[in-house]
């Protein structure tokens, strides 16, 4: 987490229970939030989603997304980032929701048949802190 906010980096730890708002753009420009499980791998922050829904259909052809991670126990404590996708994958989504629902739930993650998980990588690229 070299280029993260050294009073930001609990907000990012496995055990911060921290939550990510992540918004995407739009085809008409107008922009999407989503609340959404997230973790790192040091580098980047790493979201998961089902192949087809809005925000993967957004990240997919538009890349630029804007981040507002928070806990829920210090609202008004919160980093804002914008970033870019850098990958798209469903190598290791599987894997990668259910350490999330994990993390978040205690419980490993209840797979939906036919359901596609994708995993997202993103690189920050600015950061406004609060």
């Amino acid at each position: 987490m070299n280029n993260f906010p050294t009073k930001f980096i609990d907000l990012l730890t496995n055990e911060a229970q921290a939550y990510l708002f992540l918004a995407t753009t739009m085809p008409d420009g107008s922009p999407q939030v989503t609340p959404v499980w997230f973790n790192t791998d040091s580098e980047h922050i790493l979201i998961n989603t089902s192949a087809g829904r809005t925000k993967d259909r957004n990240m997919s052809a538009r890349p630029q997304v804007a981040l507002v991670i928070m806990k829920p126990q210090e609202p008004f404590r919160y980093l804002q980032i914008r970033g870019r996708v850098i990958e798209r994958t469903t190598q290791g989504a599987n894997e990668h929701i259910n350490a999330l629902a994990i993390k978040y739930t205690a419980k490993p993650w209840d797979s939906q048949p036919g359901q596609t998980r994708v995993l997202y990588k993103i690189r920050a690229e600015h950061f406004d802190q609060h």
